[in-house]
């Protein structure tokens, strides 16, 4: 399953088809290839080792962090289409935010009070604290929106997506504007320190310099795709490679340095308030802190539960947050690596432990982070399994689906599952939220039809 541009080179406005296409060479694309296919797997697997977690409340993967300006308030977003405002002082929910019909992969604190998140609908909604609803919406982008970005004097909020653009929304008139020049995913946005300049980077291999007000860019192509952005507080900027590699440039675009974070794809990204630090997430559950003056990796974080998925730094430069890939977010001190907070140790549960062995539940394993097989369990990006056999498509009540899966006449067998992932999703089951992907083995699409039925039945 795809959680960042980077997984899916075909992909367009969010989905897998006909898209723009890059032009790289041979070996750049095998690897590209190799690690996609790893994403695919690793970024499914839930960590079963023990780990401190203090923040728990998610119902799935944790796809992004952000910190209040005093440093005691924190706001995720979830696989599990929802928003959770956190208390780090009594470490508990302060309030749930539900609006997106998707994941939400992005998350803003705006300096006045005021939130925003955004996600896999598209949707940009902006909160005020304590209300129920957003007070705006922004639907402008047509694609998955996977990056957030305030203005340094809170003017302006932008945005990176799916469809190719990144977007400018005006916080006091409700205006907005596009970038266009990515020719493939946009995976990340930062402001420059001045806010002068914006930059985005994405799956064409290439960093974006746009100059504002006349939305000019500066063009640097890099050798393999980009998952994220962050820029220093002295404006240099950071981004987080395919390859598990760190590279700077000035802000003027001049190439100023390169650390290898780690063996796999980065795809998250921090800079510490004071820009000494940074913090790289990598698909395989690690987090690099680097040393940036010294373009060196001080140490590495492991035990996070899975893929790090989001990263971010309190006020003080050395307590980092994590969030992981089994719905918690993790606090640590970034220069020793121990855990910080109430150390409360808890070991993330496997929700196929009860089917060992079970061939068909191995093959499920990689749906388990967007489906459960209860309705006892806390919904995640995807409809609950539950009863799914005999149910038409797009009518369990609760769940916001597509008007063009409302409109198809698809009942949910055992022979229906199968060729969903036979022909694959997009091909199906067009105007889907869910990812392309295809079992090819007949055996393996057998063995998960069984172990649906028996694990589904009412």
């Amino acid at each position: 399953m795809d959680a960042r541009g980077a997984l899916w080179p075909g992909s367009k406005n969010g989905q897998n088809g006909p898209g723009a296409s890059l032009r790289v060479s041979p070996t750049a694309m095998d690897l590209i290839l190799r690690l996609a296919t790893f994403l695919v797997t690793a970024s499914l697997l839930l960590a079963l080792q023990p780990a401190q977690a203090q923040l728990a409340g998610h119902g799935g993967p944790v796809r992004a962090i952000a910190v209040s300006g005093d440093g005691r308030t924190v706001l995720s977003g979830s696989f599990d289409t929802a928003a959770i405002r956190w208390s780090l002082a009594t470490e508990s929910a302060e309030q749930v935010l539900r609006f997106h019909s998707g994941a939400v992969n992005a998350v803003a604190f705006l300096g006045d009070g005021r939130m925003a998140t955004a996600g896999a609908d598209g949707r940009i909604a902006i909160w005020t604290s304590g209300r129920p609803q957003p007070d705006r919406v922004f639907a402008d982008h047509t694609g998955p929106i996977v990056g957030l970005a305030v203005s340094p004097d809170a003017s302006r909020l932008a945005s990176a997506s799916w469809d190719h653009t990144v977007r400018l929304s005006s916080l006091s008139d409700g205006g907005s504007r596009v970038l266009q020049g990515h020719s493939q995913n946009v995976n990340g946005v930062a402001f420059a320190p001045d806010g002068q300049s914006l930059v985005s980077v994405g799956y064409d291999l290439t960093v974006r310099i746009w100059r504002l007000p006349d939305g000019s860019a500066e063009v640097v192509t890099v050798p393999l795709p980009l998952n994220a952005v962050a820029i220093s507080p002295d404006g240099e900027i950071v981004t987080g490679a395919a390859d598990g590699k760190l590279r700077m440039m000035s802000a003027e675009g001049k190439a100023s340095g390169e650390v290898m974070a780690g063996a796999t794809p980065i795809v998250a990204l921090a800079v510490s308030h004071d820009g000494a630090l940074i913090a790289a997430a990598a698909i395989d559950g690690t987090v690099a802190i680097v040393d940036r003056k010294a373009r060196s990796v001080l140490r590495t974080l492991a035990g996070l539960g899975g893929p790090a998925w989001s990263v971010a730094f309190l006020p003080d430069g050395v307590t980092l947050l994590t969030g992981g890939a089994d719905g918690k977010i993790r606090r640590w001190n970034a220069l020793t690596g121990a855990a910080a907070g109430s150390n409360v140790v808890g070991t993330p549960g496997d929700p196929l432990a009860g089917f060992a062995g079970d061939h068909g539940a191995e093959v499920f394993r990689a749906c388990v982070a967007c489906h459960t097989l209860s309705e006892t369990e806390v919904q995640r990006a995807g409809p609950t399994l539950a009863g799914l056999f005999g149910r038409r498509i797009a009518s369990l009540p609760g769940y916001r689906f597509s008007d063009a899966l409302k409109r198809m006449d698809i009942v949910w067998t055992p022979e229906t599952v199968s060729k969903l992932f036979e022909i694959g999703p997009n091909a199906y089951t067009p105007g889907t939220k869910m990812p392309e992907q295809q079992i090819g083995s007949a055996e393996d699409r057998r063995a998960l039809t069984d172990f649906l039925a028996r694990a589904t039945s009412k």
